[in-house]
């Protein structure tokens, strides 16, 4: 089970970053300031752009020695995409990162989140830390309210799986990430895409392939996590021969998790990594040059993206879910009047006056509504 929450962290650590007035489809964030050199006042803004885009192109080695975590692809236009594959606990992997951006000097740098999860990138270290281990009610609602009762509810697992590798390992996951934006910011005209999918269509596609069984197998797994995590696992899910048999061995416990979780992904990162490497235009003509491209995404999804690199994608199959079925309907009224009676108990052994505060609860009420009746013709 610790090695499949090692790959399901990553997605679980995005219910503490959540924005909830995000709903914005732009999927390119603005990077820090780019350090420019120092033009000449006497330059006119053509020449200066001119200028930038020579310097940059000095910059940029023909044959950089770049990690070993590193992937090139290419476009049939002749576009480069460098594709860094990463731990998302692991110091390593922001030195990959760097070393890469810094020697291919790329136009765009694409990078493993959605716009839901955004908010990591600016954020500090400790604040990260403190929103990994903080599991409240608040998030427990959003995530409810995002996602539904049982994608919710499965995100509010997961998270605590992120937790508790955060505590282990005394790090917030996505350093990567935020090296990739800092980099960014340092290279002339590098634009910053975000390329996963949102996540709460992976929680929903997730939860929909799930049977009733394999749901409460993986909640067991989940609530009672304690397997110790070191560095030196992290580290292990950069060698691709132990990751293929962590992803093998997922498969066989979890095939319709792996599928949604990883292989869809797979597709949906390839879809967003080829239309970032398309060619860019050229100063001072707008001449049309193939583009180079640093993609920083999870190590377990490089093999997948190289395996649909060339193929024909169709993304419109994995972004719908499918709504819920009648006995779905059921299971979930039935789970619902569980936790009310739960909730009833609960209220009658504490007192009333917490009886009323929980009732009070707007995540509470929603589910009082859902259970009562229709009011008579």
């Amino acid at each position: 089970m610790s090695s499949l929450c090692l790959i399901l962290s990553h997605a679980a650590f995005s219910a503490s970053n959540m924005d909830q007035d995000n709903n914005s489809e732009d999927e390119s964030v603005g990077p820090a300031e780019e350090e420019l050199p120092c033009i000449p006042p006497e330059v006119s803004d053509s020449e200066a752009v001119e200028l930038i885009w020579q310097m940059r192109a000095r910059r940029r080695q023909s044959s950089p020695e770049l990690p070993e975590t590193v992937t090139c692809l290419t476009a049939p236009d002749g576009s480069l995409l460098y594709l860094v594959g990463t731990a998302h606990f692991s110091d390593s992997s922001k030195k990959d990162v760097a070393t890469t951006i810094r020697a291919v000097q790329p136009d765009v740098v694409v990078v493993e989140l959605c716009q839901y999860r955004v908010s990591m990138l600016k954020m500090d270290e400790s604040t990260l830390l403190k929103e990994a281990k903080d599991i409240n009610l608040d998030k427990v609602q959003q995530a409810i309210k995002q996602n539904g009762l049982m994608s919710g509810l499965m995100q509010i697992l997961l998270l605590k799986v992120s937790a508790h590798i955060t505590e282990q390992l005394g790090m917030a996951p996505g350093g990567e990430f935020r090296e990739a934006f800092k980099e960014a910011g340092q290279v002339p005209f590098c634009k910053f895409h975000l390329g996963d999918r949102p996540i709460p269509v992976t929680f929903k596609r997730a939860i929909a392939a799930l049977s009733l069984w394999q749901k409460a197998r993986l909640a067991w797994g989940l609530c009672f996590l304690s397997d110790p995590i070191s560095k030196e696992d992290v580290e292990k899910c950069k060698q691709k021969d132990l990751l293929e048999q962590t992803m093998l061995e997922m498969i066989g416990e979890f095939p319709a998790l792996h599928q949604t979780i990883v292989a869809e992904r797979d597709i949906y990162l390839t879809h967003t990594l080829r239309q970032a490497t398309r060619c860019v235009e050229a100063p001072p003509n707008a001449q049309k040059v193939p583009a180079v491209v640093v993609g920083v995404v999870g190590m377990g999804h490089v093999p997948g993206i190289e395996k649909n690199w060339e193929k024909q994608l169709n993304i419109h199959e994995i972004m719908s879910v499918a709504p819920p079925s009648r006995f779905g309907w059921v299971m979930r009224t039935v789970v619902k009047g569980v936790m009310m009676g739960m909730l009833g108990y609960a209220c009658y052994r504490a007192g009333g006056s917490l009886g009323r505060t929980l009732l009070s609860l707007p995540a509470i009420q929603s589910v009082v509504k859902t259970l009562r009746p229709p009011p008579p013709a």
